[in-house]
C-alpha cells in the first residue's frame, strides 16, 4: 500500500498568550490518501485557514506532527521547505496571483523555471497543463484578456505543471460567478477522476458537495469527517485523459532533472 500524501497527528496551533491566547487548532488529526478529493469546510474562525497554511507548509504548528508525502515537515530546513512547496504542493488561491502583462503560458511556466527545467521542456509542459484545463487556445493571452474563471483555470494549470503530490486549493471559487465556478469545479472533477489528490478549503456548500470526502471544522477541531457521493462524478473525459498522460511523464521528469533532493 502506498504511503498517504499527507498525514497530520494531533495538530495544535496557538496564537498569543495569557488572556489573549487563541487556540486556532485543537488536536486535529487526519490522513489523506493518494487519489482522494477532500473538502475542508468551516465558518470564519473555525481554523480552516490555519490548517490550510500548515498543510501548505506556509506555517508551522505549535505541536503535533505533519508528514507530507512521507516527509516530516518539521525536520526540513528553510531551503528544503521551499523545495517541498515547489515540488510536492500545487497551490490554488482565491486571488489568482497571475503576473500582469505576462502570457498565460509564461505564468504556467514559472514553477518549472524555479525548478531549473530547460526552456523548451518548460513550454511543452506548460502547454500540456493549459490543455488539461481547456485553455490551450488562450496560451498567448495576458491576465487582463481573460475572464475571472479563465484566470483561475490558468492558476490551476500552474499548480499542475510541476506534477505535485497534492493540489491544495484555498477558496478557489470565492471570486467567481456561478458559470465560472462550475467551469473550475468541472476541472477539479476531471482531475479527481484522473487520480489526482485534491484538498479544497471552502465555506461554500456547492464546492464541498463535489468532493469525495467532507470534513467540517468548528472552533479548531474536526466535528465531522464523512465519505459522500459527489454531486458530479463525470466519466473521464479529454481533460482527465490528458492529466493521466501528463502525470505519467511529468513526475519522472521532475525527479530525473531536478538538481536537489529533500
Amino acid at each position: 500500500m502506498s504511503r498517504p500524501v499527507l498525514q497530520v497527528t494531533d495538530l495544535k496551533k496557538i496564537y498569543g498568550q495569557g488572556e489573549a491566547t487563541v487556540h486556532a487548532l485543537r488536536g486535529v488529526s487526519l490522513t489523506v490518501e493518494r487519489g482522494d478529493y477532500v473538502a475542508i469546510m468551516g465558518s470564519s474562525g473555525s481554523g480552516k485557514s490555519t490548517l490550510m497554511n500548515i498543510l501548505g507548509a506556509l506555517d508551522i504548528p505549535s505541536s503535533g506532527q505533519y508528514l507530507l508525502d512521507g516527509v516530516d515537515v518539521s525536520r526540513l530546513s528553510d531551503g528544503q521547505l521551499a523545495l517541498a512547496r515547489n515540488r510536492l504542493i500545487g497551490f490554488i488561491f482565491q486571488s489568482f496571483n497571475l503576473i500582469p502583462r505576462t502570457t498565460a503560458v509564461a505564468n504556467v511556466e514559472l514553477p518549472l523555471a524555479y525548478a531549473g527545467v530547460k526552456p523548451k521542456e518548460r513550454r511543452r509542459r506548460a502547454m500540456a497543463a493549459l490543455d488539461v484545463v481547456g485553455l490551450a487556445d488562450r496560451a498567448g493571452h495576458e491576465p487582463n484578456q481573460l475572464s475571472g474563471g479563465q484566470q483561475q483555470r490558468v492558476a490551476v494549470a500552474r499548480a499542475l505543471v510541476t506534477e505535485p503530490a497534492l493540489l491544495l486549493a484555498d477558496e478557489p471559487t470565492g471570486n467567481l460567478d456561478s458559470k465560472s465556478t462550475d467551469d473550475v469545479l468541472q476541472v477539479f472533477d476531471d482531475l479527481s477522476a484522473a487520480g489526482r489528490t485534491i484538498v479544497i478549503i471552502t465555506h461554500e456548500d456547492e464546492v464541498g458537495a463535489r468532493a469525495k470526502r467532507l470534513i467540517r471544522l468548528v472552533d479548531g477541531g474536526i466535528v465531522t469527517d464523512v465519505r459522500q457521493s459527489p454531486l458530479h462524478r463525470p466519466p473521464i473525459g479529454a481533460a482527465a485523459a490528458h492529466a493521466q498522460v501528463h502525470a505519467a511523464s511529468g513526475r519522472a521528469f521532475i525527479y530525473a532533472e531536478g538538481r536537489h533532493s529533500l
